[in-house]
């Protein structure tokens, strides 16, 4: 089970990341891979500038949503997470993100870090459900939510648009919906 500092800022550490709050300083690394069209393809945002990261990191500091995922060995910023306590709060539902470094996808970071802050989640937060959303037209994301154990509740059509088209319509895509409950999470993690 990964462990975490909760004196200063939160860390989650495994075998080979640490899972860290945002500092204001990060916006550097979130330029390495926000700045990658591949990364942002099914994001609502495009590339972001540096000035954007910059503004994106010292905002993220400051919300309990965001979590850096940085290389153990070396502090190399990969990727992040978003986990939100979603309202109403009494229901222990929390909403599931990830955007990582193309440089650093297929080796398993992002597989690894999720898992580590959901086990926090549930273990420590008393999660009772984590849902996540996913463009079908990304494999590699559905895949990810399928290996950490969350099953595929709902396929929502031209749910979400986050562009136009040249004459300023909307350009819809579909959406997946995926989550797990507390109940399932131990056992299909053990």
């Amino acid at each position: 089970m990964p462990s975490v500092d909760l004196t200063g800022p939160s860390r989650i550490r495994t075998d080979r990341l640490v899972v860290r709050r945002f500092a204001p300083d990060d916006g550097e690394g979130l330029h390495g891979y926000l700045s990658r069209p591949e990364a942002v393809r099914f994001e609502p945002y495009d590339v972001q500038t540096r000035a954007q990261c910059d503004e994106l990191a010292a905002a993220r500091a400051h919300d309990p949503s965001f979590w850096a995922v940085c290389l153990q060995d070396d502090g190399t910023l990969v990727g992040n997470l978003y986990l939100h306590h979603d309202e109403p709060r009494a229901w222990r539902g929390h909403s599931l993100g990830y955007v990582f470094h193309p440089d650093h996808w297929h080796r398993g970071y992002a597989t690894e870090a999720c898992r580590a802050l959901l086990d926090v989640c549930f273990d420590q937060w008393g999660a009772h459900r984590v849902t996540a959303h996913c463009d079908p037209r990304n494999e590699a994301s559905w895949r990810l939510l399928e290996r950490l154990g969350l099953r595929r509740e709902g396929h929502f059509r031209q749910s979400a648009s986050f562009s136009t088209d040249d004459a300023g319509r909307p350009l819809w895509h579909d959406a997946y919906l995926y989550a797990v409950l507390d109940s399932e999470w131990r056992p299909a993690n053990d």
